[in-house]
């Protein structure tokens, strides 16, 4: 198999082919409007407390729903919960445009509509993230499934964002949102061609929801891996990724400029991160993640402390190549470890879980960043936020150990690793 073969086999599964063809497309739109959506935050209002808050309602009922959500995903057929997500998320998109362009939207409409993507990815992200399993079955191209969809998002974020600053300065905010809720139609088409049995679930009629999910929370709070991979990524992303939230303010007031500079500081950001993918798309065994989740994190944190000291353009684009790179080192090596270890039984509620630490943080993150920033100066936010999460990783650091020798049983299980 030639080196490009090896970093793509998880192409030859058809089902997995479709998911991101139709991804591809979708992708692009959501980051159009993530850029969109923060500079018309920023445009209305010139508040960085409110870049904060319109962060705190796109995601705060992913954080109280998740778990709930974990259960319903166990529970149905993930395929089927899918596109019911993507036609909603694009009835949210289309609604958001049709207020834009008529020019009658206010930062209440805003918040409103960020709620309900919020709710939305409550149910979403873990029926996604616990269906590639489906897609692809075989475990040893899970890791590389992982990664080439993570290779697709910031590959979309290296396209969406520049795409969307040209038709904001063009024609306006709207259109960005309106391209994106046509988008997601593509992956529903793509779902709906996939050759998958139905999932129906037989516990459905063993155990209550409240069963299921205490059953879910006792396995990720006993279970060290998984438990202190999700700590150290809760307190990465409530401390970390303050730096999104605040990107249009740092384009704006400290660097000087509008929305193209905003579009040239997050595609930065996304070639790192990209750059991160394909390089763990290489990798043959999940053997080492654990190694590289640390690595991921110190550099995360350090380059976001330089990224908050500087007010030089290319020390500033520059330090965001870092930031994406440890960020998505991170963020696939945790997922891959993660999703090998838990149980098909489980896998639904254990991303729920999972959806809860990275995502369900973040509004925490973006509201305490939007306050800091208000009151501090949003530099010496970022220098906070960088620290914390060099302190976090000293703490994963001293638990390594241990965890590798919990990992191993399973390991030895799925034939990753030989028994002694």
């Amino acid at each position: 198999m030639s080196r490009w073969a090896h970093i793509v086999r998880a192409l030859r599964h058809r089902n997995y082919r479709l998911y991101l063809s139709g991804q591809c497309i979708s992708l692009m739109g959501t980051w159009m409007t993530r850029l969109a959506l923060s500079w018309l935050t920023w445009r209305l209002t010139r508040s960085a407390f409110l870049l904060g808050m319109v962060g705190f309602s796109g995601q705060i009922l992913t954080f109280l729903l998740a778990p709930f959500a974990g259960v319903w995903v166990d529970r149905i057929d993930r395929r089927k919960l899918l596109i019911g997500t993507q036609f909603a998320a694009a009835m949210q998109s289309l609604s958001l445009a049709a207020l834009t362009l008529a020019h009658v939207i206010t930062i209440h409409e805003i918040l409103a509509l960020a709620a309900l993507q919020g709710l939305i990815d409550a149910f979403d992200m873990p029926a996604r993230q616990s269906f590639v399993t489906k897609m692809v079955p075989s475990k040893e191209d899970l890791g590389n499934a992982i990664a080439l969809n993570s290779s697709t998002v910031n590959v979309a974020r290296l396209v969406g964002p520049p795409v969307a600053a040209l038709i904001i300065a063009k024609l306006g905010e709207g259109w960005c949102f309106a391209i994106d809720g046509m988008s997601y139609f593509a992956v529903i088409a793509s779902l709906w061609m996939m050759r998958i049995a139905s999932e129906a679930r037989s516990q459905h009629h063993r155990a209550s929801i409240a069963e299921q999910l205490h059953d879910g929370w006792h396995y990720v709070s006993t279970y060290k891996p998984i438990r202190n991979i999700l700590l150290l990524f809760a307190v990465t992303s409530l401390l970390g990724m303050s730096q999104m939230a605040l990107m249009p303010m740092f384009a704006a007031q400290v660097l000087h400029g509008g929305p193209h500079l905003l579009g040239m500081l997050t595609t930065a950001s996304a070639t790192g991160a990209l750059t991160a993918a394909v390089l763990l798309a290489s990798r043959k065994s999940v053997l080492g993640l654990l190694r590289k989740i640390q690595m991921g994190g110190v550099l995360f944190g350090t380059a976001v402390i330089v990224f908050g000291l500087s007010q030089w353009k290319i020390l500033s684009l520059l330090s965001l190549v870092f930031v994406g790179f440890g960020m998505m080192t991170g963020l696939a090596s945790s997922n891959t470890v993660i999703q090998t270890l838990a149980p098909e039984e489980k896998r639904g509620r254990v991303m729920s879980f999972y959806t809860m630490a990275f995502i369900g943080m973040t509004p925490f993150g973006s509201l305490l960043a939007g306050s800091l920033a208000s009151r501090i100066g949003a530099p010496h936010t970022l220098v906070m936020s960088g620290v914390s999460v060099l302190l976090m990783n000293a703490w994963f650091y001293t638990r390594q150990s241990q965890m590798r020798s919990l990992m191993r049983p399973r390991y030895e299980e799925l034939g990753i690793l030989h028994p002694k």
